[in-house]
């Protein structure tokens, strides 16, 4: 084998390695996106509950009880 034939011979298995990394890098990116999208979504239902919540507390008298 050549020198030329052993250096893109190397490359090719670089390249490989290097396609194999990104596709990993993709899906791991995927998975995070999903993740995040989940996280948003539960992050809405509490700030509505939190919304209700507050929409149903009554306003606390500012007047002294009559103990004072």
């Amino acid at each position: 084998m050549s020198a030329l034939e052993s250096r893109l011979a190397d490359l090719e298995i670089h390249q490989a390695f290097q396609d194999d990394t990104v596709q990993t890098l993709s899906d791991i990116i995927a998975d995070q996106q999903q993740q995040i999208d989940k996280l948003k979504r539960q992050l809405e239902l509490l700030d509505q509950r939190l919304q209700e919540q507050q929409s149903d507390l009554t306003e606390v008298p500012s007047d002294p009880p009559p103990h004072y």
